[in-house]
Parts: C-alpha cells; sequence; structure tokens
C-alpha cells in the first residue's frame, strides 16, 4: 500500500533534506499530519521567513538579516586573524568558548569530489578577495577533521601561500570524523590554543 499523492510527497521533500532518511522522512510527515493546522502554518511561516528574511553576509558569508552579520559588524574584533569554517553552526561552535576575537569566513562546505562540491562551488574565492589587502596576518582553518575537511585545508593554504598569510589549522582535541558543533567547550578551547601551521 502507497501513501496518498501530497503525503508522499511530503515524504519525498522531508527526504531531501541532508541527514533524513527514508524512515526519518516518513516520521516526521506524519508527525506533521498529526499536529493541529495552525501549528503547521506556523511551521510553514517560519521556513518561509527564515528563507525570505535571510541572506549572505557580504563579508563572511555568515547567514544574517543585515549585509554585515553581528560579527562582521563589530569593530572591536581583531581584523588581523580569520577563521575559516564549513558551516555557519560552526561559529556558533567557537563564539561559545569566548576565546577567539578576529573574523570568520564560512565556506558553506568543503571540497567534496564524491558529492560533486569543488573549490568552485565554496566561498574561497571571497575568502582570496578578504586576504588580498595585506591587513589579514593569519587564517585559522576550522574545518572538519575529515578527508573532505583536509583536502580543503590543503587546498586554501596552497591558495594563500603567494600572500604570505600563515595559515593554521585546529589542533589538538578535534578527534577525527568530529563535527565542530558537537565539541565541548573544552576541547575546542584547546583546539584552538594549540593550532598549528600547515
Amino acid at each position: 500500500m502507497e501513501f496518498a499523492r501530497p503525503v508522499a510527497n511530503l515524504i519525498r521533500q522531508l527526504g531531501m533534506l541532508p541527514g533524513i532518511g527514508p524512515r526519518s522522512a516518513q516520521r516526521l510527515a506524519l508527525h506533521i499530519l498529526k499536529m493541529p493546522v495552525e501549528r503547521v502554518k506556523e511551521l510553514s511561516d517560519a521556513v518561509m521567513q527564515a528563507t525570505l528574511q535571510t541572506k549572505m553576509c557580504q563579508r563572511c558569508c555568515n547567514i544574517s538579516e543585515q549585509d554585515l552579520c553581528p560579527v562582521c559588524a563589530n569593530p572591536n574584533r581583531d581584523e588581523k586573524t580569520i577563521c575559516a569554517i564549513a558551516d555557519p553552526r560552526d561559529m556558533m561552535a567557537i563564539e561559545r568558548t569566548s576565546e577567539y576575537h578576529g573574523y570568520y569566513h564560512v565556506l558553506h562546505g568543503v571540497i567534496s569530489p564524491l558529492e560533486n562540491v569543488g573549490p568552485e562551488q565554496l566561498k574561497l574565492r571571497e575568502l582570496l578577495q578578504r586576504c588580498a589587502d595585506g591587513t589579514v596576518t593569519e587564517v585559522i582553518l576550522a574545518l572538519p577533521p575529515t578527508v573532505e575537511g583536509e583536502t580543503t585545508s590543503l587546498y586554501i593554504a596552497r591558495m594563500l601561500k603567494p600572500l604570505e598569510i600563515r595559515v593554521t589549522k585546529l589542533a589538538q582535541g578535534m578527534p577525527s570524523g568530529t563535527e565542530l558543533d558537537y565539541a565541548d567547550h573544552a576541547t575546542l578551547v584547546s583546539a584552538l590554543e594549540w593550532r598549528r601551521e600547515i
């Protein structure tokens, strides 16, 4: 037996979200169908508002309501340091440590040939432009400790080498295969403190 066409479509749409498999999509769809109509409308409105009322920060490519995100709009941060991250969630994780005082650059992914993500799909050109004026002296690569993250780190290090900018990466404390968003406060503080040049 198959689901009614509108339900099947909802399951298909939910299944396109990252980390949502077919069973999770079915469970979510069936849960949504049990929700009161007002609650479904609130959920729908929240998705539309988040989509229509946010944009990319003109400087760091973070998600923002304004042209500059709150971090980039803060003139008291260290303009000589940029922390390159794969995802906006990683900025939240590092900010929670209260140990980093520079700016960020969100790449929106890592190089992953298996998923057809090459350097041109990432915000690498924008990072290079930010580093070109000579203000930035260090770029910290806070990318996932995966094969794709390491590949991206090496690519960025080579890309920035002609600019003679110190390129470092998070070190101790970040176990291989772990997402930054799941790391605890002490682990991130240690990783930032013991970053190393690549």
